[in-house]
């Protein structure tokens, strides 16, 4: 009468899955810090720890360079991000600008201010006001031809900022851009 009945289980009890959920049981505890188990591979040293991260550090910024040299967008700087700003990018890159000569006529006048002829002294005087009014002209109307045509191609993208950005980048020597111009001169049809 007082017997303990035992009822027979199941052989394979019912999944439940419920909505949103993983869709699969919850590992057993033993099973799962079986998976996280890994041997120990910690240098022996201080000195090797350093080594191995300064290496791994190197490594990370070789592969960041290059991401950036290519222009890959995941590892160019936030002031480089988007497609506004690589439409800049390629719309100063495919042009041939007075501003990116700017260090080399600078350097220009400084070897001709070093020598005695009257007219060399008289075009240091005259030529850098006159290159800077020229570059900062040629700054603001590339601002606003970016300007126009990023409103054109992105009108819900935000370009503020991409007019300076265009004429900070033109007046850079063309070989040190950072990221790499992926244009030529004279590609403007692929702007």
């Amino acid at each position: 009468m007082f017997k303990r009945r035992t009822p027979e289980a199941p052989a394979d009890p019912p999944q439940v899955v419920k909505p949103g959920g993983k869709g699969r049981p919850t590992p057993k505890r033993r099973d799962a810090e079986k998976l996280r188990r890994q041997p120990i591979t910690a240098p022996a040293t201080r000195k090797e720890a350093y080594k191995k991260v300064r290496e791994r550090q190197a490594a990370d910024r070789v592969k960041t360079r290059q991401g950036m040299a290519k222009g890959d967008e995941k590892h160019l700087l936030k002031r480089d991000k988007g497609p506004v700003r690589r439409l800049a990018r390629d719309y100063v890159d495919s042009r041939r600008t007075v501003g990116s000569y700017l260090m080399y006529a600078m350097f220009a006048i400084v070897l001709l201010s070093m020598l005695p002829i009257p007219a060399a002294r008289l075009l240091v005087l005259f030529a850098p006001p006159l290159l800077l009014v020229v570059v900062f002209a040629e700054g603001l109307l590339l601002s606003r031809g970016i300007k126009q045509l990023a409103a054109e191609r992105f009108p819900g993208e935000a370009s503020k900022g991409v007019g300076m950005y265009a004429a900070m980048r033109a007046m850079q020597i063309r070989r040190l851009r950072v990221p790499n111009p992926q244009l030529r001169v004279g590609d403007k049809e692929k702007v």
